[in-house]
């Protein structure tokens, strides 16, 4: 049998990849460049594209609800889709991207899923919160300032290196310790002290501020407290025997004042008071101006401004004065 010549193999052809041509606006910049910002460079001619296997993308990073990507150098957008079983179409749907539009290495782009929104801005962070603090106003007490701050005494007296014997004056300005919500001034609960109303805890605030005002040693404000809650329980009378009117029951026909000046409480107080700042200068006789009046007791202090028919009776508001003036200052 004659043997036959085995056929010659086929002529292997070499297939050059032909890739889209929606590579053209879609690869990723690379930032090993010199840091400035290019347009893309256009895609290399068809005939000059490799044929080595398309190289295998990173993994993907799972997220909660999507999939996203990292772009990397060199990538396209086409080339992320393919490699994921994606369609161009829905990667640049769901990253708001257009046939135009650059991707650049370290980008994240969300694949699969509904279409995403444009990236919001990252928001600024957060400031640092304000230090919180309270300006005196007048009539304040710690007290009240750390309970409508919802923080104690001893924490408001800490954070500003004070004692509960310690004396504040409006415009003081308080630190309040940290975590604790500010307070409007306005907002500061009225504290009444124990035996009094809100209008006498208003009169004995004033009585307070004003002797903390004039530098009068707690004693005299005591000698104050008790004796306008003798006069007139703490309360600005418009009547009282005889002529007498107001928080301490001062008399016109005796030169304290005319009636409405009488029935100012402000003014009255620091009648009382007497001393260099009082507006009746020499004509009226305070607590201030009586000679060795810290000396004297009790009583016999408040009698020597007053000259009341009932001199013993400002001594039984000694100790509650003592509270009050706790409570309130």
């Amino acid at each position: 049998m004659r043997r036959l010549p085995f056929p010659a193999p086929p002529t292997t052809r070499r297939v050059v990849a032909a890739w889209p041509a929606a590579v053209a606006g879609t690869i990723a910049l690379s930032l090993a460049g010199e840091g400035a910002a290019h347009a893309a460079p256009p895609a290399p001619p068809l005939s000059s594209l490799p044929t080595a296997p398309l190289k295998v993308l990173p993994v993907l990073t799972a997220l909660t609800g999507a999939v996203t990507y990292t772009v990397q150098p060199g990538d396209t957008v086409w080339g992320i889709a393919r490699a994921n079983g994606l369609d161009v179409a829905s990667v640049q749907a769901a990253n708001g991207l257009g046939p135009d539009s650059v991707i650049r290495p370290g980008q994240v782009l969300v694949l699969g899923g509904a279409p995403a929104e444009p990236a919001a801005p990252t928001p600024a962070p957060a400031p640092a919160p304000a230090a919180v603090t309270h300006e005196v106003q007048p009539g304040d007490t710690i007290s009240a300032i750390a309970s409508a701050n919802g923080v104690s005494l001893d924490a408001v007296l800490s954070a500003n290196g004070l004692t509960r014997a310690s004396i504040i004056y409006p415009g003081d300005v308080l630190q309040i310790p940290s975590g604790a919500p500010a307070a409007a001034p306005a907002a500061v609960a009225a504290v009444t002290a124990p035996g009094l109303d809100a209008e006498q805890s208003d009169n004995a605030r004033l009585i307070i501020r004003i002797g903390r005002e004039l530098g009068v040693s707690d004693h005299g404000i005591r000698i104050a407290l008790g004796t306008a809650m003798q006069e007139s329980w703490l309360r600005n009378l418009d009547w009282g025997d005889r002529d007498s009117l107001g928080l301490f029951q001062q008399r016109p026909s005796m030169g304290w004042g005319t009636p409405e000046q009488i029935r100012d409480p402000d003014r009255a107080t620091r009648v009382f008071y007497g001393g260099p700042s009082d507006p009746n200068g020499f004509t009226t006789r305070g607590l201030l101006d009586i000679p060795g009046w810290e000396q004297m007791a009790y009583a016999d202090a408040a009698q020597a401004v007053q000259i009341s028919a009932y001199p013993d009776r400002y001594a039984q508001w000694e100790q509650p004065a003592t509270t009050w003036l706790a409570v309130l200052g």
